[in-house]
């Protein structure tokens, strides 16, 4: 007997009980409209159209040995997803039709491998979860979920554009190149503040931690398409703050700085770019480092020349600041891992990708393969700036 089979008042029952779980796990369950029987996003104030949905309040969702699987939910259009949960570990697979070219094989979401660091205040509040994964746009989705995850939670986002996303254009660097000749400094890159992807602060928890110095430029993807337009950008990086704060419960976005496939650089989490602030994007290694995140899939697609600048000029800003030498490995104390246990002593290179530290793929093949050119290029420009 099918769902739609069930007497009226046992049916009844049966919604008010996935209704009473949803409230248990503290989520708002968004309830299909009648005529049509999707789920609806709702506009959200920062412009990133939102719906949460309690999995195990799925009327239809099948209980197996060791896991359970979804019924198809249908939705209005998102174009990303991502799964939560309080305790417990296992895998999460998911397919979900696209608009234009229908349903995608099943396909194991990432566990997410970076975060706050385990031993630091922001971890307490932090919750299991895959990664966030860019969808194209699609209207559809159905999970399966094997392991013993509590209270797991679907997430589905659609970034909007908003006025002014489109016309934001890479400033120039507030001291030139001669100026900086002249301190024997390299200069900070021209830089998009927050206020130029509009963050809702609301959604922010708790203030910055700082770092005492940055010895390593830690280089991730994010792992979205690659055909992305100008005026995407700012409601790409809003719909990845909203997952990190309001869904992965952490203070703020992971990553400090996010350049793009045009060549603008932007500031991430808050506490100042030209201080050390501590970000949530490398696990285990955020305590001595900067994150910064290349918008787009770098397994699949190649790393362009003016990504490859960006990158350059903000890791040679930062390693500056506190002597370091991009050519070099440095010895550092993990604080906990996925890949290596808390206290292991681990030698890195000074520029690394997020691969070098945890359990992923990340930041892409592509971009990985370039990183001995990213090096070369820093030390390059520190060399040139210091010698005057």
């Amino acid at each position: 007997m099918g769902f739609s089979d069930l007497p009226v008042r046992r049916r009844d029952a049966t919604r008010l009980a996935a209704v009473a779980a949803a409230a248990v796990a503290g989520v708002s369950i968004a309830r299909p409209a009648a005529a049509d029987r999707r789920h609806r996003l709702r506009a959200q104030p920062d412009g990133v159209d939102a719906l949460e949905l309690a999995v195990a309040g799925l009327a239809g969702t099948a209980r197996r040995a060791g896991g359970l699987r979804t019924p198809v939910v249908a939705t209005t259009r998102f174009a990303a997803l991502g799964v939560t949960w309080g305790r417990g570990d296992g895998r999460v697979r998911a397919r979900w039709r696209r608009e234009r070219n229908g349903w995608t094989e099943w396909r194991t979401l990432p566990r997410l491998a970076h975060g706050p660091d385990p031993d630091s205040d922001e971890a307490a509040a932090a919750t299991s979860a895959t990664d966030l994964v860019w969808t194209e746009p699609s209207d559809a989705v159905q999970l399966e979920l094997t392991g013993d995850q509590r209270d797991p939670v679907l997430v589905l986002l659609r970034p909007r554009r908003r006025k002014g996303d489109g016309r934001v254009e890479q400033p120039a660097p507030v001291v030139t190149d001669v100026g900086a000749r002249e301190v024997g400094s390299v200069p900070m890159p021209g830089l998009l503040f927050r206020k130029a992807w509009g963050p809702d602060p609301r959604l922010r928890n708790g203030r910055p931690s700082y770092n005492n110095r940055i010895r390593q430029v830690h280089v991730h993807h994010t792992v979205n398409s690659n055909d992305y337009a100008r005026a995407d950008v700012p409601g790409m990086i809003r719909a990845m703050y909203r997952y990190h704060t309001r869904n992965l419960g952490w203070s703020d976005l992971g990553y400090n700085f996010l350049v793009d496939r045009f060549g603008r650089l932007w500031e991430g989490r808050a506490g100042g770019p030209r201080r050390a602030v501590r970000g949530a994007h490398t696990l285990g290694f955020n305590h001595a480092s900067v994150g910064v995140a290349a918008i787009g899939n770098l397994e699949s697609g190649a790393v362009g020349k003016r990504m490859i600048r960006a990158l350059v000029r903000v890791a040679a800003w930062k390693l500056d600041m506190y002597g370091g030498n991009p050519h070099r490995t440095i010895w550092i104390r993990s604080s906990g891992s996925d890949r290596f246990p808390y206290g292991a002593m681990v030698e890195l290179p000074t520029i690394d990708g997020h691969r070098d530290t945890n359990q992923t793929a990340c930041p892409g093949q592509h971009l990985y393969d370039a990183l001995p050119a990213v090096r070369r290029r820093t030390a390059r420009r520190i060399r040139e700036f210091r010698a005057g």
